[in-house]
């Protein structure tokens, strides 16, 4: 028997301070600024009426909180996995990462951050399990940035590298073991801008 495609919403949380002063966020935990906000409620927007089962998300705040206003908007449930949680920037947490990038080339080189491969290694297996869990049903994933690029640019490396800006949103279909990449880094306009 062959397993129905099935969606799946993969949605960067919404904005913070520290994503406003481009700093690495990582395991930080800051809440969501007014623009944040107001991303988290025009994503539900966009997404309403695509049969979202549930919202799952990271533990972290600026996560947690964009899924509560999304779930909230959608009528569903939310749920926490902490193998969806951001990136570990170890000592550079907090730092702007354009002086990281300029200091070691990539952020990637930087001593001390969690390898992209251990990202994946934790997210995959996790994405596997909620979607088995919704088997059939649309459902979507509140994360961050440093997943969520990767996670497009495994299933398709023709995507290149793209921004996952704050509030957007990716739309991606499983059918059996196979992933395709519908839309990626889709935005609405935050209207306080």
């Amino acid at each position: 028997m062959t397993d129905q495609p099935q969606h799946l919403f993969l949605i960067r949380h919404g904005q913070t301070a520290l994503n406003a002063e481009g700093r690495l966020r990582g395991l930080a935990n800051p809440p969501l600024d007014e623009v944040g906000r107001a991303e988290a409620e025009e994503t539900a927007v966009a997404l309403t009426g695509r049969g979202i089962d549930i919202v799952y998300c990271s533990p972290l705040e600026r996560a947690f909180r964009t899924a509560q206003i999304i779930a909230h908007h959608l009528d569903c449930d939310f749920d926490v996995v902490p193998e969806f949680n951001d990136r570990d920037y170890g000592p550079w947490t907090g730092q702007v990462k354009a002086e990281v990038e300029a200091q070691f080339g990539s952020i990637d080189d930087a001593p001390g951050v969690e390898p992209i491969d251990h990202v994946l290694k934790r997210v995959w297996p996790a994405l596997d399990e909620v979607m088995r869990a919704h088997a059939g049903v649309p459902i979507a994933v509140v994360t961050h940035d440093a997943l969520i690029r990767p996670i497009l640019t495994t299933i398709d490396p023709r995507i290149g590298p793209i921004e996952a800006r704050t509030g957007s949103w990716n739309e991606l279909v499983r059918h059996d073991s196979s992933w395709t990449v519908l839309k990626y880094d889709q935005n609405p306009e935050a209207v306080s801008r």
